[in-house]
């Protein structure tokens, strides 16, 4: 019975020292101000479309609004097939139609928050599997007003989870932050990850585990993620995100 008390209070510190240095780093110089009037300007990832002519895919993330980025970012998918004169970005919101074409800035600062690119992909890859990805977001199931919903989801990081699932050999991530994507969109429960290479547990979204090759070990404490990445070593810290090598994969 001690190891398992040690075990579990081991848990918790590693949930709550996390959230609670992300809350300092928020508290302390990461408040963004009023929503309403927050940046949303080009961060200046992507380039003129004119300038590359390649296809291309990115998914980019960024915090959340106010003091939900203290535990969450939000994911959005950006494409270009070959020879577009504009990217196109779809997010999925919680006002409107949940499915938001070009809404904002391709590489838009999310309501003040600079983005991170989680994936990207060029060229003759990128071309193949654009209509891949659009043909999964045209048939996306919860695309209804009044599906979204923040937690356990469905929400952005799942829509954008779902989309990258239909092309697995993309070998995709989402990073621990992105509450949601452990919603199970398709209800299924118990099954392979993504990419064939593990197994996923998920009770709803409010607890889960997966363990894979290329997704990691992942605990799912009521869309906390406790975990760590085998293939580009690094821990995965609720709230705080990675520790050790960097998320973005040129797939």
């Amino acid at each position: 019975m001690p190891t398992v008390r040690r075990l579990l209070i081991l848990i918790l510190l590693l949930v709550l020292a996390p959230i609670s240095v992300s809350a300092a780093s928020y508290w302390l110089g990461e408040r963004r101000g009023n929503w309403q009037t927050a940046d949303r300007s080009s961060a200046g990832l992507l380039p003129a479309p004119a300038q590359h002519p390649d296809a291309m895919i990115r998914v980019f993330a960024a915090r959340t609004v106010s003091w939900r980025g203290i535990f969450a970012v939000h994911t959005w998918i950006v494409m270009k097939p070959e020879n577009a004169t504009r990217y196109s970005r779809y997010d999925y919101t919680a006002w409107g139609e949940p499915i938001r074409v070009n809404g904002f800035a391709a590489d838009g600062r999310w309501f003040g928050a600079l983005p991170e690119t989680i994936i990207a992909i060029d060229g003759d890859r990128a071309a193949q599997l654009i209509p891949k990805l659009q043909q999964t977001i045209e048939t996306y199931k919860f695309r209804r007003y009044g599906d979204y919903s923040a937690w356990p989801g469905p929400n952005s990081n799942t829509f954008v989870k779902a989309v990258l699932d239909t092309v697995p050999e993309l070998n995709g991530v989402l990073p621990p932050t992105a509450i949601g994507k452990d919603y199970p969109y398709d209800d299924s429960w118990f099954g392979w990850t993504p990419s064939g290479t593990g197994f996923q547990v998920s009770l709803g979204g409010y607890l889960g585990l997966t363990v894979g090759w290329i997704e990691g070990v992942e605990l799912n404490l009521f869309g906390a993620v406790l975990g760590f990445d085998l293939r580009r070593p690094a821990l995965k810290l609720p709230g705080y995100g990675r520790l050790g090598l960097p998320q973005t994969c040129a797939c």
